[in-house]
């Protein structure tokens, strides 16, 4: 397998933050700002008036209801010339579904990371994210910075990552991440591990364990070139079981606060088949005690 191209960082030039003024949206906020000042990023910010609000409140409470999010936007106004007072920023609204007019602001503006927070899903089918923040997973062609519910409510001190865990399959839509991860342990002088996770099958493999890990490191390390220039030496770790259960055993292990994860675009129904990268994707996000960065190839 060849060697990553990382020469170039990654550059993050507009930033985009969708809320909806609740508690997890607003956990989500120091991250993205937080991505905005280390880049020099534009910083977007986007509320949506889907249809189901007005919906749910009877007519007269309408005009109410508009007042209430003109005010939340005027807040939200202050609070980005507060926090971001060296930072470009433009507060946008509008109408409709969420993941429509997201799609459209991405396209529009060009937008190079998505901040969102999510609740997250408990109960039997506990591996969903919110069906909203999992059709956002699934389709933004830009890479997401998901704060799950159980990710802290603010950055790591000084705003820097110090232990950032990025996960691959090997697949070439795992291989996008690659830049994202490294970029983002040079940009924080953060330790960097690299891990894969070894499903088992009905295929025999007559290789022995020592040999099979020690191929599956040899691959890892190609992704990271001498040139890239990272501070400390990445760690890399072999596990073996059911993906998202080991991400999420080696995040704590690691005590990392930054998981990076590459997905695909699943054909069918969503989660329909909990074995697609994607639907890793959501079981992590849904547990992780940290922040989890999705990106597409």
């Amino acid at each position: 397998m060849s060697t990553t191209n990382v020469a170039n960082r990654v550059q993050l030039r507009n930033i985009l933050y969708a809320t909806d003024f609740s508690q997890a949206a607003g956990a989500a906020f120091p991250y993205g700002a937080e991505f905005a000042r280390r880049f020099g990023a534009k910083f977007y910010a986007v509320h949506v008036r889907t249809p189901e609000n007005y919906v749910l409140a009877a007519p007269e409470a309408w005009t109410s209801l508009n007042e209430e999010y003109e005010k939340q936007e005027r807040e939200l106004r202050q609070v980005l010339r507060n926090d971001l007072p060296d930072i470009e920023t433009e507060v946008l609204t509008a109408e409709g579904g969420v993941w429509a007019v997201l799609e459209s602001v991405i396209n529009e503006k060009k937008i190079d990371l998505l901040v969102l927070g999510t609740r997250g899903r408990t109960g039997v089918r506990k591996f969903f994210l919110g069906s909203v923040a999992e059709d956002i997973v699934r389709q933004a062609p830009c890479p997401v910075l998901t704060v799950g519910p159980h990710s802290p409510s603010e950055p790591p001190r000084e705003g820097r990552f110090r232990e950032i865990l990025y996960a691959t399959d090997f697949s070439e839509e795992s291989l996008g991440a690659v830049p994202y991860a490294i970029s983002l342990a040079q940009e924080h002088h953060a330790y960097l591990t690299l891990l894969h996770v070894i499903e088992k099958s009905g295929a025999p493999d007559f290789r022995r364990p020592n040999e099979v890990e020690a191929s599956v490191i040899q691959q890892m390390q190609n992704f990271v070139p001498d040139k890239a220039e990272l501070w400390c030496e990445p760690h890399y770790a072999v596990a073996e079981g059911k993906p998202a259960e080991k991400i999420l055993e080696v995040a704590i292990e690691r005590k990392s606060d930054l998981i990076v994860l590459g997905v695909r675009k699943p054909k069918g129904m969503a989660g329909g088949a909990t074995h697609l990268p994607i639907a890793v994707a959501h079981k992590v996000i849904a547990h992780a005690l940290c922040p989890v960065l999705t990106v597409r190839a």
